[in-house]
Formats: C-alpha cells, structure tokens, sequence
C-alpha cells in the first residue's frame, strides 16, 4: 500500500480545523520541509501571515519517524504548538505522537531550595540581616532598589528589609502549597504571578545547580523529570534561548536530536550572539556575594559584616569590588573594549577575577567541611536531605555560581578579535561580549550534524549562508501569504514630513500621528524606535485625541494588549518590544504608525563590529537587513486575518526618497502604496465608517 504523501497528510490534519482548507504555500512548504528532513539537506522558507506554517512543519517533522526539537523565540508560540497544533497533528494523523516542552532549569521549582526554606526556624527566615537570610534568592537586585531620596549604594532600612523578607515568605509558602499539587514544577502552571525575589527563592540558574546525582533531591527534580520526558518525545518544543546554551554546553542541555526546526529564525543570529557571550553586572556581583555569605553562615563560617575572619573578608572584597565596578561605569558611555581590555577597566576586571577566587576558595572549603563538593552531597533521595547538607548544596550551589562569573570575566580579559567585548553605563551597567560571529559555532554543532529548517514571517535573503548552512545542501524559498494584501493594506510613506534634524520635525510628527489616528477612529499602534519619542508623542496627544491613549511600560504588556483589543477605539503607543509578536485580529487595528526606519544604532558596539568585519559593504550587510527585517515586522502587527483592513504608515520619508528605499519597501507585505496622506485617510475613515455601521447594526 503506498504511504500517503506529506500533502495528503497536510489535508487530514487541516480537515479537522473549523472551516479548515490547505494553502497552496503551506502544501510547498510542508514538501519542501519533507525533502529536507528525509535528504538530511537544510532549508529556509520565508511564510507570510496566514500560511500555516507550524502545521506546514509539523505535519512532516511528525511523518519523518526522528527526534525532532523545535526551537521558537517567543513563549506564546511554544505555548501554541504544545496546546493547539501538535494535539491536532496528532489526531488529524490519527497516530499516538509524544511531544514535550522543555525550558530552562530556572522555570521549574527547585525541590532542594524548598525543602531548605521549610527546614528553617521561623525567627531565621525572617529576621536574620538581608544578606544572610538563606530562603532569599542569589540575584535579589530588587532589595538593593533605592529608595527615591537614596544616593547610589544606599539600601532600605531594616524594617523595610523585615517586611520585604516577610512577603517572599508568604510568597514563597504559596509556592510550597502548590508543589504538592503539580506535576511539573513549570513556573507557567502557576495561577498567581510569583515576585523574582520569591521565585529565585525556590529555583536555581543552570549557572548554580549542581546536577541529580550530587542533590540530595536529585530524584525528584522537576527539571529532571521535564529531561527525562523530552529525552522521550517525538517533537521537542523548545525557545532559542536553551538552543544557545545547548550550543553553549556543546549538546549537553538538550536530548539527542535527528533534526531541527527554527522559527522565528530572523531572531536567531542575535539570541545565538547573547547565549554564547557573557554579562556582567556589578548587580550580579553582589548577589553572588549575598549568596555566598548566606550560604557560608548555614556552614558555620563567620561572614557576617565586621567579622574579620577570612570567609568575612573574602565576601567584603566581593562587594567592595563590585561598588568600585559599577561607580566606574556608571557615569561612563556605552563603548567597546579593546582586546586584553587593558588600562582602568582592565584592572578593575581583574581585580574582580581575583577576588571571586578568594571567595571560590572559602566556598570550597566550607562545602567540604559540611560533606560535599564531592560525594557527601550526592544522592537520589527524596527527603531533600539534613541541615547539614543543607549547608552543603548552598555552598556548592554558590560556589558554581562564582565561578562561572569567574570564568566569564577571564574569557573577557582573553577574548581574541573574533569576540567583541564592551560596557554599558547608565543606571544598569555591566559588562558584556558576544561573538562576531556566529556561523562557525553553527555549522560545526548544528548545520554538519542534522538537517535544519529555518522559518519565519520574515527571514532575511541569505541568512542561512549567513549562519554557516553550506550553499550546496541549503534551499531557500518564499512561500508567500495568502491574504489580499493588494486590496486591504496601504503602504503609506509621509514624504511630506522635514529632516529630523530641523527643530520643526517633531511636532510636525505628532500632527502627522493625530490626523491618520483621527481618520481610523482610534484604532491605532504606534510604534517607536525610541523611549523618549514615545513618551513625548503619547503626552502631547493624550490631550489632543478623544480616545484613550495607552502608554508601554504604565501596564503589563498582556494588560495592554488586552485593552486595545477590547475597546471600541483605543491608541497603544510603544517601543521596540511591541514590533514583533504582537496579534490584535479584527477592526480593533487599522493603522499602524512606525515612527522611522529602524536603523540599528551607530554606536551600538556589537554592530559596530560587525559592520568594520564587513568593510565597505557594512550598511549592506549589517544595517540594511536587520532594518528590513524589523521594517516588515512591525508593518505584520496590522493585517492578522484574511479580512483584516488597514493602513501601515511609516513617517520617515527615506523609505521613498533614498536609494535603498526599494529594498526596505521589497521587505513589506505587498500592500498598495502611497504618499499621499489625503488618500490614507480616505481609506481609514472608510474601515471606521464600516467598522461603525457594523456595530450599530448588531
């Protein structure tokens, strides 16, 4: 009997949608990911809004009969294909398919750090000084936040610490009543939204835990368990952040895999650059000593402050370190550093080195003389262990976490011109590096080992090649999108608008802004490649509309979201967070501004770097394609559906007027185009005047 082919597969598993029919992009893209899966060859397929394309790969990543992993980049999507697609893949197919969804060790409640919490006295957890408090988490930055009227270092009073330690502990006690009940530990299950000092609390980084088997709680480990899990799934659901440290780890985060899916590749390069580089911040510096004091205190080694004793000592220099690195930083502009780091900044890294090997040591020590690093702290038991081993599993847990920063600001110090390494200042600075380049790591650990599918809405020409895919066994093809763009979308450009350097330009904006916003009744995303744009737009025209204008950062993102869907007409103004996946189906949408073409930074030290790797053809390379990238994401927040209606307007008069406007413009969806604004507001009072009708007719 011959074996139906991945198409006819695709039309039983869409069969089952309401109203389901296959697109004729989705059947290409479902064959040309068969292809590639059963050639062992790669492929990068571009699928506009409305193909299907998690079903165009799913459907034959199932059929394949390997271990598939699919790496996405936000959270709705894993959330997505875990609890809507791979469930109807699985009875369109008619066939038992075992998927999981796998994250990193820190979204899962952490057994070991719970029963600690529980074993202590209540007296202990709440009155002991802040840094000593063992159930407050290593990276509690939130207690050193400075009161309004505090200078730089100042920390909260006692009491205000007191209550604060007294709230993650009912916190944290919600989190130990919930443990009994669920049966993956998964952060994501919660029905409240736990505070990061709590949920640091009862968790730990990869950077901290020391593995199963040297746990006294190994054995009922939720990140354990969620491992074992996928190492026994079909398809793994996983975000490209654990692909990094996967590659970061050389293979040792996920399970063995044949093959590999990428959506949402267009982020990839840059999540990839983070994962294998480093950051360092004087923030993390003192809660790695607040861990260690603590962790050093349940060992019975004074460290408290004014002991002079050396594991007191050897904290003390930790955070006078970590005092000396943010106050030369803070006042300091973002800027790269030059190979060996050298002069000041040189010194300080080295200092910090130094003294997270003094802290490493009396860590060290004390973890063996309460039963551990090795050996007296392993096991698979479920109890969660003595008090003594207790002691054990914090100063082993602190001691990973030291040196791993340790080792991350030496590989500064040593980092070669493939690497580039620079400092942010401001109220947040730290250090940070990323590699240049991310194709070797690419092609040696992923490319020559499995065949890769990269998708996206918008995946930029050559990105394959880009990240090391060999061009010889690497198709790349467009599959389109079946909405009528021709006929519901309108590009509009604002020619008309002056430079940006001229004094009149913004408030030339701003009125630009309010009569497209006037003519679509509201209805509007505003997007903004700056803060301070934002913020300066969305108080001018607060007081110039007549609907509610809602502001990024005054309410969570979802909350946001949720009001501009659910209102008649309502604006949401916002930055760069707000360009990518964000779906607001339906007339509560019609016009989407984009306040300039998203150039990176000049100054950015990263694209910096890479566009002196790429010479003369930097803007080429660098610029123009991740502006063309995030142009057309942004433009994709407006037509959601086949009978979305609406207009993209980008004020920013280059992408009609400069010789690479034509690339930018190929980038977008293929909407109509205009510059003129008469004609826009034409068509968007003509979405409202429909819009309106409809409403009053039901």
């Amino acid at each position: 009997m011959t074996e139906p082919s991945v198409a006819e597969l695709l039309r039983q598993v869409v069969a089952a949608l309401p109203a389901g029919e296959v697109r004729t992009g989705q059947v290409e893209m479902a064959e040309v990911v068969a292809k590639a899966l059963g050639s062992g060859g790669h492929v990068a397929v571009t699928a506009g809004t409305g193909t299907g394309k998690s079903l165009a790969y799913l459907v034959p990543a199932v059929d394949s009969h390997k271990r598939v992993v699919v790496a996405t980049a936000t959270k709705a999507l894993q959330d997505q294909l875990a609890n809507h697609d791979l469930p109807l893949v699985a009875r369109g197919l008619g066939r038992p398919v075992k998927w999981a969804v796998l994250k990193g060790r820190s979204n899962y409640l952490c057994r070991q750090r719970l029963h600690e919490f529980e074993r202590l006295g209540e007296q202990q957890r709440f009155d002991a000084p802040l840094d000593a408090a063992p159930d407050l988490p290593p990276d509690a930055e939130a207690f050193d936040a400075e009161p309004p009227d505090a200078g730089r270092g100042a920390r909260p009073s006692g009491s205000a610490r007191a209550i604060a330690a007294r709230r993650i502990g009912e916190e944290v006690r919600r989190l130990a009543a919930w443990a009994e009940s669920t049966g993956s530990g998964d952060r994501a299950e919660l029905d409240f939204e736990p505070s990061i000092p709590a949920w640091s609390s009862v968790s730990v980084t990869a950077d901290e835990c020391p593995g199963a088997r040297r746990c006294p709680s190994g054995g009922e480990c939720f990140a354990e368990a969620a491992r074992t899990k996928a190492a026994a799934a079909d398809i793994v659901v996983v975000n490209l952040h654990l692909l990094g440290a996967d590659l970061r780890c050389g293979g040792e985060v996920l399970p063995e895999h044949d093959a590999l899916v990428i959506d949402e590749a267009h982020e990839l390069e840059d999540i990839l650059a983070a994962s294998l580089g480093v950051d360092v911040s004087p923030g993390r510096l003192r809660a790695l000593a607040s861990a260690a004091r603590g962790a050093l205190l349940a060992a019975g080694r004074r460290a408290q402050r004014g002991d002079d004793t050396a594991p007191a000592r050897a904290v003390e220099a930790v955070l006078g370190a970590a005092a000396g690195f943010e106050e030369m930083l803070a006042d300091g502009e973002d800027h790269r550093l030059p190979p060996g780091l050298g002069g000041h900044i040189g010194e300080q890294v080295t200092l910090m080195v130094d003294r997270l090997e003094r802290l490493s040591v009396e860590l060290r020590r004390a973890a063996e003389a309460s039963g551990g690093p090795e050996g007296g702290v392993g096991g698979q038991g479920g109890a969660g262990g003595s008090g003594r081993g207790d002691a054990a599993q914090r100063c082993l847990r602190a001691l990973l976490g030291v040196d791993r920063c340790r080792e991350e600001l030496a590989a500064c110090i040593s980092a070669g011109r493939d690497e580039v390494v620079w400092v942010t200042g401001g109220t947040r600075p730290a250090m940070h590096s990323a590699p240049l380049d991310v194709s070797a790591t690419m092609s040696a650990q992923v490319f020559s080992a499995m065949p890769v599918v990269m998708t996206s809405a918008t995946l930029p020409p050559g990105l394959a090649a880009r990240l090391g895919a060999a061009s010889h066994s690497t198709a790349e093809i467009d599959v389109g999108s079946p909405f009528a763009y021709g006929a519901h979308g309108l590009l509009y450009c604002a020619v008309s608008l002056p430079d940006r350097r001229r004094p009149e330009a913004e408030a030339a904006i701003h009125d630009e802004i309010e009569a497209l916003v006037l003519a679509a009744g509201g209805r509007t995303l505003a997007l903004f490649t700056s803060r301070r744009a934002m913020t300066v737009a969305a108080e001018v025209l607060s007081g110039r509309l007549p609907w509610p204008v809602l502001v990024q950062g005054e309410l969570p993102k979802a909350v946001l979201l949720e009001a501009l869907s659910s209102q008649s007409a309502a604006c949401l103004f916002a930055t760069m967070s707000f360009w990518q996946g964000v779906d607001v189906p339906g007339p509560a949408l019609t016009l989407v501004v984009i306040d300039r073409i998203p150039f990176p930074r000049p100054d950015d030290p990263l694209m910096a770097a890479r566009r002196e790797a790429a010479g003369r053809a930097g803007f080429q390379k660098v610029d123009l394609p991740r502006a063309a990238t995030l142009l057309a994401q942004g433009a994709g927040r407006l037509i959601r559906t086949a009978t979305d209606r609406g207009v993209v307007a980008v004020l920013d008069p280059r992408l009609a007027k400069a010789s690479y406007g034509p690339t930018l413009v190929k980038a977008l969806p293929p909407m109509r185009r205009t510059r003129d604004r008469a004609e826009a507001e034409a068509f968007l009072r003509g979405i409202h005047a429909e819009a309106t009708g409809a409403l009053s007719a039901s």
